[in-house]
């Protein structure tokens, strides 16, 4: 019997600790018996990854925001240095997180631990000199979407498209009848989704122009009903006190999770920029894009010239087409996305061509990610010398 494969891992919050399960029960499939330990969440521990600290502790974003976690994340880190040196992994794994994982992987590689960053961090379209980092701390990047490789090719770091995995997860045909009767919903009627973001800070900036919109809709469509899927209870808590000062007599229903069955279930959404844009392309749902930094990092942002890229949300980046309204900073205002979404929703023609290149993309990105990544893992394991990579 050969011995375990052993990987290290450093899973930045539950979108992480999704894509490290799958990845450990991938190798599993592969090679059997892995050992595998880290910072991860629920899904890696059920998985059967050891966990050394939950993956939430990695929770923080922004250019400013994160400062004041500063000392406890760069006591971690250096503590995560000396465990995994210890532990001696075959190779490890940093997945998203990059503001923690990039560092984290450069301190092990110079300790002779092969490093892979899983998911690649933006770079392509912000602060594109964080590349000059990348290439010192990883001998590998797996990346979700096609046109990352190209970016790290230019600049001679070692990266693999694997795909992504919520395009595997993702029916290509969804039913929004059956999302309707699971969540209880009236099967008639025009249902917007609200998804004003998962985590805390941007629902405090996005909430109330999200309500103002869907005011501003209903006022012109009363027919029109809404639903909000709920990240946390402290998102639904705030989001709650926001509908009641701003749109108290709205008819909203506020849900648990369950954002992937909200927006199957609904005609259009309103959604803050991010992975939920890209669920919304899956399901094929026109949408409005929207998001808002906080102030000083806008200025940032806007006095370095650090943004390159022309569009900000998933769905335009990845058709290359400007097919969903985007709105950033001080554009955010309740009637402006009202008036965008009500154009989406309005605008036959312009559905129908939106769900045709929401289709194509969904089936360039639905190619196995969790088993392709496992693979690229364990050819850079083999030509380590750690162990034979099984044929793909």
């Amino acid at each position: 019997m050969s011995d375990p494969l052993v990987i290290g891992l450093v899973a930045g919050e539950s979108s992480g600790d999704t894509l490290g399960a799958a990845l450990v029960a991938a190798l599993r499939a592969r090679v059997g018996e892995v050992r595998a330990f880290g910072i991860a969440g629920p899904k890696m521990r059920a998985a059967g990854c050891e966990v050394w600290a939950d993956s939430q502790a990695l929770a923080v974003m922004g250019l400013i925001e994160p400062l004041a976690h500063l000392p406890r994340l760069f006591a971690l880190r250096r503590r995560l240095v000396r465990e995994f040196a210890a532990a001696r992994p075959q190779v490890f794994v940093g997945i998203d997180a990059p503001a923690f994982n990039i560092g984290l992987e450069a301190r092990l590689r110079r300790r002779g631990v092969p490093t892979v960053q899983y998911v690649s961090p933006q770079v392509w379209a912000w602060r594109q000199g964080r590349v000059r980092g990348i290439a010192a701390a990883c001998d590998l990047v797996l990346c979700l979407f096609p046109f990352e490789t190209e970016f790290y090719g230019r600049h001679g770091v070692r990266a693999r498209f694997v795909g992504h995995p919520l395009a595997d997860q993702v029916p290509l045909i969804t039913d929004r009848a059956a999302a309707r009767r699971a969540l209880g919903l009236a099967p008639e009627g025009t249902l917007i989704a609200l998804l004003p973001g998962s985590r805390l800070g941007e629902v405090q900036r996005l909430g109330r122009d999200f309500l103002e919109a869907a005011s501003w809709l209903k006022a012109r469509r009363p027919d029109l009903r809404f639903i909000a899927p709920m990240a946390s209870p402290r998102v639904r808590e705030v989001f709650a006190g926001q509908l009641t000062q701003v749109a108290p007599g709205l008819d909203l229903q506020l849900i648990e999770g369950q954002a992937q069955p909200a927006l199957i279930a609904a005609d259009a959404a309103l959604v803050a920029s991010g992975t939920a844009t890209l669920e919304a392309l899956l399901v094929r749902r026109p949408m409005v894009a929207a998001y808002r930094f906080s102030t000083l990092t806008a200025f940032l942002l806007r006095t370095l010239g650090l943004v390159k890229v022309r569009h900000f949300s998933q769905p335009n980046l990845l058709t290359g087409q400007a097919l969903v309204p985007e709105f950033v900073q001080e554009a955010v205002q309740g009637e402006a996305l009202g008036e965008a979404l009500l154009r989406q929703l309005d605008d036959t023609a312009g559905r129908q061509r939106l769900e045709a290149e929401f289709l194509k993309v969904h089936q360039q990105l639905r190619v196995g990610a969790a088993d392709r990544a496992a693979q690229a893992i364990l050819e850079l394991v083999a030509e380590r010398g750690g162990r034979r990579a099984p044929a793909p």
